[in-house]
């Protein structure tokens, strides 16, 4: 087993793990998105309450937020390697240096974003998880079983927190840039990339780094708007 550590280990290796982890990421960015998105059927919040029961509740879900934490981790933790082996690697700067020529700010500071989505993510657990976990909420009775009023939560919060949903539109904005540069570079580290597919591949980041963070963003700025 020992080759498996060297290859997971090395530059190469890690990069390949930053791009599956990075990838399978975004595949939970659409599943978490798409279920969010039932807040706005026009049924008082029933179907987003029993759906955010059954996420809280089923074994399943349990089991597949172990591997989403997991892939959270291994993905933060790689990042952080392969920036403090870049900064070892050259611990001086060059002489003369135009990092601006060669390519964006966005893409030369992704772990200042990343680390900005991360504080994020741990005050959005906070604020939401948490609080639907542990947290006295409402309570809503459908058909004779008793739900978790989270739709009442998410609303509250985005209308009465207006800097929280603020900074939610902030951190957006952010993690679109960071999907936009991490999604194409993935491709590349896995070595899909050639002159017939690569040009697809890079649409369809585009579209993902704009279509799911605007997704996103629609929350706070609908019920800011509609307070």
């Amino acid at each position: 087993m020992s080759w498996i550590t060297q290859t997971l280990t090395s530059t190469i290796g890690r990069k390949l793990v930053m791009a599956l982890t990075g990838l399978f990421l975004v595949s939970f960015l659409f599943v978490h998105l798409s279920g969010n998105f039932l807040i706005f059927r026009a049924d008082g919040g029933r179907a987003f309450n029993e759906y955010s029961q059954f996420m809280s509740s089923a074994g399943i879900v349990r089991v597949l937020e172990i591997i989403m934490v997991l892939g959270f981790a291994i993905h933060i933790y790689t990042s952080f390697v392969l920036t403090r082996r870049n900064q070892k690697a050259r611990p001086q700067g060059y002489a003369f240096s135009q990092p601006s020529a060669n390519s964006s700010w966005f893409s030369r500071n992704m772990g200042l974003s990343g680390s900005l989505v991360l504080i994020f993510l741990l005050l959005h657990l906070r604020t939401f998880w948490y609080t639907y976990k542990f947290g006295d909420i409402p309570t809503v009775t459908y058909e004779g079983t008793e739900y978790k009023d989270m739709a009442y939560l998410v609303k509250t919060v985005f209308q009465q927190e207006w800097w929280l949903s603020i900074f939610y539109v902030i951190i957006m904005v952010l993690l679109s840039f960071h999907l936009m540069h991490g999604f194409g570079s993935a491709f590349q580290t896995l070595g899909i990339r050639h002159k017939k597919y690569t040009p697809l591949i890079e649409k369809i980041g585009i579209a993902i780094a704009i279509l799911v963070p605007a997704g996103f963003a629609a929350f706070p700025i609908y019920f800011l708007l509609t307070r």
